[in-house]
C-alpha cells in the first residue's frame, strides 16, 4: 500500500510505540514479581481477594507474574493484537482490584488508561493487518 503524506508511517511509529512499551511493560513488571525490586507487589492485592484465595500473596503474584510475561511476549511477537486486547481486560482487572483496596484510586486510573492504550494498539493492528503488512508482527485473526 502506498504511503500517503507520510501519514501511514506516523500511524506506523505511533504502533511501534504502544508495542515495545505495552509489550516491555508488562514483561518486566511480571518478571519483577518474582524479585520485588521495584516494589512489594503483594501489598497491592485487594484485602478481599486475600481472604478468598487458596494461597499465600507471594504464590498469588508469582502466577500473576507469569501472566504478565506471557502478554508481554505476546505483544511483542506474532500476536500482538491477541495480547493487547488480554493485556486490556488484565489491566481493568488489576484496576478493579485496585479500588477494592481502598488505596490506590490513583493507580486505578492510570491502568484504565493503560488498558485504553493496550486497546488501541488491538486496533491498530487490526489495520495494520487489514492494509497487506502481514509478517510485520501481527497476527491476522477474524
Amino acid at each position: 500500500m502506498a504511503k500517503q503524506s507520510g501519514f501511514d508511517s506516523r500511524l506506523d511509529q505511533a504502533w511501534w510505540v504502544l508495542r515495545i512499551g505495552l509489550g516491555l511493560g508488562p514483561f518486566l513488571a511480571g518478571l519483577d514479581k518474582f524479585f520485588n525490586i521495584l516494589t512489594d507487589w503483594t501489598m497491592y492485592i485487594s484485602p478481599l481477594a486475600l481472604k478468598v484465595l487458596p494461597f499465600s500473596g507471594q504464590t498469588f503474584m508469582h502466577t500473576v507474574g507469569v501472566i504478565e510475561m506471557i502478554v508481554g511476549l505476546a505483544i511483542l511477537t506474532k500476536w500482538t493484537r491477541l495480547g493487547a486486547y488480554v493485556a486490556a481486560v488484565w489491566l481493568v482487572a488489576i484496576a478493579i482490584n485496585l479500588l477494592t483496596t481502598k488505596m490506590f484510586f490513583d493507580l486505578a486510573v492510570r491502568d484504565v488508561e493503560i488498558a485504553l492504550a493496550a486497546f488501541v494498539l488491538a486496533k491498530l493492528t487490526e489495520v495494520r493487518s487489514d492494509s497487506g503488512n502481514r509478517g510485520r508482527g501481527e497476527l491476522a485473526v477474524a
